[in-house]
């Protein structure tokens, strides 16, 4: 029986996975269809679909749409593999080689068994990057331009994304005694997350538990539907699409602000126990993100904005 602060919620109970498929006839069990995976899949379809109705309206831009529906289903192609290979590379060399060594080395072959978990958003965030580079460069595209599409498209991912590790129940708050706290399952079964036993279909506790920040919501919000929210506001209102690099700007300003903000309620890393309490990892690889969308910024709006042709 795990223990219960007074004005504390409990976390659902709700498995982490929507469906499991029987693929016993092909020797292999239950794979379970995880929330996870789906949120992925959710925020790059929808992105995937905002980015094609923008490019549907040339007066947005000012003159004519920056690439074809072509360019975009391609940027789809590669900003997935950029998301996945990016996200789980970042993760190694962010987190893994510099805090757990001594555990990869033990088992190198972790490194890629990326359904165990592992993805670092800043890694997932270059691999974009290499995607949008890859097809300006094919298709001879404006690259401040493609960079817009991609940051007033990306807070759908990240919002998504952090409401399936809330529905995971990893990436939790840190401890907390106020009315919004959540008790979280936190006995790992088999010793790695979510704390869910698939053989029972139950979250398993310690009976230690105590409440904690439900932070991924916090995330979900500051990282995902704010910067959606202002930079399609000022898309639509105001245009600001004719001034190349101002939205990408507002995207990496806004989420680099805003997860420095969540990382004060997030739990940090066991692993980075060599930080101080005041910084966090997030928090460092944050910075070059709301430094250079401060730069991109105040380089747009040095420019006067491209006329809409009559």
């Amino acid at each position: 029986m795990h223990l219960l602060a007074i004005t504390s919620m409990t976390f659902p109970e709700w498995s982490p996975a929507l469906i499991e498929i029987d693929l016993g006839f092909l020797g292999l069990g239950e794979f379970p269809i995880r929330w996870y995976a789906l949120g992925y899949i959710a925020g790059l379809l929808l992105a995937w679909r905002y980015a094609l109705s923008l490019i549907e309206r040339p007066k947005l831009w000012g003159t004519a749409a920056p690439a074809s529906r072509v360019a975009i289903d391609d940027l789809l192609f590669y900003a997935t593999l950029g998301v996945i290979l990016g996200g789980r590379l970042g993760y190694i060399f962010f987190y893994q080689l510099p805090y757990q060594w001594d555990i990869t080395m033990a088992d190198p072959w972790q490194l890629i068994r990326i359904w165990e978990g592992g993805m670092s958003f800043h890694g997932g965030m270059l691999g974009v990057c290499v995607a949008v580079l890859l097809v300006t460069r094919q298709y001879k595209l404006n690259l401040l331009q493609v960079a817009d599409l991609g940051g007033v498209t990306a807070g759908f991912g990240i919002f998504f994304v952090r409401i399936a590790n809330f529905m995971n129940a990893e990436l939790y708050g840190r401890h907390t005694d106020s009315s919004w706290g959540m008790v979280f399952p936190e006995g790992y079964a088999g010793g790695t997350p979510p704390a869910y036993d698939w053989a029972a279909n139950q979250w398993v506790y310690t009976g230690t538990e105590l409440a904690r920040y439900p932070s991924q919501l916090y995330e979900a919000v500051l990282e995902g539907l704010l910067p959606a929210l202002v930079t399609s506001i000022l898309v639509w209102r105001f245009k600001a699409l004719r001034r190349p690099g101002l939205i990408a700007g507002l995207f990496l300003l806004i989420y680099g602000l805003g997860r420095s903000v969540a990382e004060r309620f997030r739990e940090p890393d066991t692993f980075a126990a060599a930080l101080p309490d005041w910084l966090t990892m997030g928090q460092i690889l944050s910075m070059p993100m709301w430094l250079g969308g401060a730069w991109l910024i105040w380089s747009a709006l040095q420019h006067s904005s491209t006329p809409s042709k009559p």
